[in-house]
């Protein structure tokens, strides 16, 4: 992606990047994206699990529609922030870093960075019943903790901002009443 000064970066986060970007960021809107959809559809070998115990991400799958975060990072610092992205989003290549059009919550209307799942991958675990959902996320133990920590922070963020997914609202019930 070649990024040209002056414009500044806009970026889309529909998992831990709502809650923890961990990049500097001069706005943070809510936002829309159409077409794609949130789904713990990626199996986890670093983060959230390991090759040998794997855990869920989410991940952007195709179809419906997915209510994130949008953040503005100013343009001295889009380079850097990209570079930081694609460390951390593209370790195991199971993401695609994507420009996609969003609608804020204010009705502008931006072009984001994002990543989306490829469904060519090993690790795209695509759609499953929610008991086998819930077993990867009970045993997921990677480099950024458990995986059932993942699943609740995206599920508390998603109700601090109003936005209700069922799957996780599900899975929220279940790793609570364990």
């Amino acid at each position: 992606m070649s990024l040209a000064p002056p414009h500044d970066l806009w970026v889309f986060g529909y998992g831990s990047l709502m809650w923890r970007p961990d990049f500097a960021y001069v706005e943070r809107r809510p936002a829309l994206l159409r077409g794609w959809r949130r789904r713990l559809c990626v199996y986890s070998h670093v983060y959230r699990g390991t090759a040998e115990r794997p855990g869920l991400v989410l991940g952007l799958d195709r179809g419906g529609a997915c209510r994130g975060v949008a953040f503005r990072v100013e343009a001295a610092l889009a380079e850097a922030t990209v570079r930081y992205l694609r460390e951390r989003e593209l370790v195991t290549a199971v993401y695609l870093e994507r420009v996609v059009p969003l609608t804020l919550d204010d009705g502008r209307r931006v072009s984001a960075v994002t990543y989306l799942a490829d469904r060519a991958h090993g690790q795209y675990a695509g759609a499953m019943p929610r008991e086998a959902l819930l077993t990867l996320v009970r045993q997921g133990l990677g480099r950024s903790g458990p995986n059932a920590e993942y699943v609740l922070n995206t599920h508390d963020h998603l109700c601090e901002l109003g936005i209700v997914d069922a799957e996780l609202e599900w899975l929220a019930d279940q790793l609570r009443a364990a």
